[in-house]
């Protein structure tokens, strides 16, 4: 969802406001020593540090936007709950969240925003519903729901999100070798577990921009683990980068003049995806795959499920568009 959601006017805002508390020089406000960022408890936040107890749900509001989301967000998910006092769905979503950051001890952070509170923070969200909850991560969104769901498809919702970022994160791991140190009776950190070394070549690739590279040693992981999900989640992230990178910036409106191309219509769906239109992008299939048939209709069926793959298996937007796709096919 990068680029579909602009976060970046509160964080301009409150980059404003903050200049105009500093003194001319950039010092102190007059009168008082420099102010720390407080957390959810009052307490100063340290950059790489971990939060405070206590601090793994925190009340947002406009002013502190860009301090308790957007850079916590550098280290750990930070998971926004929007919600309002008359809204009785969040009562009942709200509290579920507020347990799981809890037991996750910093793993994410839960940011609840009253939208009638700070109806710039719902805005920038482009909140249709409540409640509505999005993920940021980097000062970027990328997945999102709206309503109430059951706490044990939440938990795995979040154990999906936290899967995908850890190697990315460092600050998850930190935070659950803190919870397992914890727990431990010697008070001990858990020794690390050792880094496979067919990932690290295939993420050297990535890093280099080498995608045929990349993609040939997750290929070869799943040649030997055809069940290893997390290759096979990477593998489609890699191809679609590969394929994003090499676009045509004319490709939906060159697909738009040719319906019933459709190597035009995949192209302009990678398009789509990357720019954050995704259910633009699964609409263009869904239909190239209604109006044609045999090895077209084949081709615009596979590059579809290529896509999915791309995000959360419970994604509302995915299952929206595989139950279009099944009423496309039968």
């Amino acid at each position: 969802m990068a680029g579909a959601v602009d976060l970046s006017g509160l964080k301009a805002r409150a980059e404003q406001r903050g200049s105009a508390q500093r003194g001319p020089a950039g010092g102190p406000p007059a009168g008082g020593a420099p102010q720390a960022p407080a957390g959810g408890d009052g307490a100063p936040v340290v950059e790489g540090a971990p939060p405070p107890a206590g601090a793994y749900v925190i009340d947002v509001t406009e002013d502190t936007f860009q301090t308790e989301v957007l850079e916590r967000s550098m280290t750990v998910p930070v998971v926004v709950d929007l919600w309002a006092d008359w809204c009785q769905p969040c009562k009942q979503l709200s509290p579920t969240l507020e347990k799981l950051a809890n037991e996750g001890g910093g793993a994410w952070i839960l940011a609840k925003v009253d939208v009638d509170a700070n109806p710039r923070i719902a805005q920038m969200f482009q909140v249709q519903s409540i409640p509505t909850v999005y993920v940021v991560v980097a000062q970027q969104p990328v997945t999102s729901f709206s309503g109430v769901q059951p706490e044990n498809e939440l938990r795995g919702w979040i154990g999906q999100i936290l899967d995908a970022l850890r190697d990315r994160m460092p600050g998850i791991a930190e935070a659950e070798a803190r919870a397992a140190a914890g727990g431990s009776e010697d008070g001990a950190e858990p020794a690390p577990e050792p880094d496979d070394p067919r990932f690290t070549a295939a993420e050297e690739a990535l890093e280099q921009g080498d995608y045929d590279a990349a993609v040939a040693a997750y290929e070869r992981i799943l040649a030997e683990e055809p069940a290893n999900t997390e290759a096979a989640a990477a593998l489609a992230q890699v191809r679609f980068m590969s394929r994003a990178e090499q676009a045509d910036p004319t490709a939906v409106s060159r697909a738009d003049a040719a319906p019933d191309d459709v190597d035009a219509q995949k192209a302009a769906a990678d398009a789509e995806l990357a720019a954050g239109r995704v259910e633009a992008a699964f609409d263009r299939l869904v239909k190239t795959v209604q109006r044609t048939g045999g090895d077209d209709r084949d081709a615009a069926r596979e590059h579809l499920v290529g896509l999915f793959e791309l995000f959360a298996a419970d994604d509302p937007r995915v299952t929206s568009a595989r139950r279009a796709l099944a009423r496309a096919l039968y």
